[in-house]
């Protein structure tokens, strides 16, 4: 099994130490090639408007959508997320579509307005890092919302093979979300 992480921009190498301190191989996707051979893939956060004009001009995106619609598993944190998204508040970036919610960019401020909460996770407390962070501002349905903000707003949400968190659990020594998503991968 191997996990892919979108590295064209962003906190990729994040969520790679907190793979490999779950002894998970990884590989770095910069290409098609190298997309190609993983089982699932993680979109970091980061840049959304940069990422997105980095995976068209890659033609990773035609790749991501295709694949999702066969079930495999896709996890977007903070930009990722909004990238992951059927519909983006603000005109860009162009969002994959590849889960039913909507997303506002940097709802929660600037850099410097970052915060930590404790968000409930699976049964637990979890230290949840929002950094221009966005906001899931609805959702559809078919998603299953797994964690909420202390005013009841989704931060974790999932459907079927995609799975999103608006905060970086990869700046946290907590690997449960990291572990969750190597699950949804061997269980694809």
């Amino acid at each position: 099994m191997k996990i892919g992480i979108l590295a064209l921009q962003g906190d990729f190498h994040e969520h790679q130490n907190c793979f490999n301190k779950l002894n998970v191989e990884t590989q770095l996707v910069k290409s098609l090639s190298e997309f190609e051979n993983c089982d699932s893939l993680v979109i970091p956060g980061g840049e959304s408007t940069a990422i997105s004009k980095l995976l068209i001009s890659t033609k990773i995106d035609k790749a991501i959508i295709e694949k999702a619609s066969e079930g495999f598993p896709i996890w977007g944190t903070c930009a990722g997320l909004i990238l992951i998204s059927n519909q983006i508040i603000e005109k860009d970036p162009v969002p994959l579509k590849l889960i039913n919610i909507t997303t506002s960019r940097n709802f929660y401020g600037r850099q410097i307005d970052s915060f930590v909460e404790k968000i409930h996770f699976e049964d637990a407390n979890f230290e949840a890092i929002f950094i221009r962070a966005p906001k899931i501002v609805s959702t559809e349905r078919d998603i299953e919302v797994l964690s909420s903000t202390h005013d009841g707003t989704p931060v974790a949400v999932k459907s079927k093979n995609i799975f999103g968190t608006s905060f970086h659990p990869e700046l946290t020594d907590d690997l449960r979300i990291h572990k969750m998503f190597v699950d949804m991968t061997k269980n694809k």
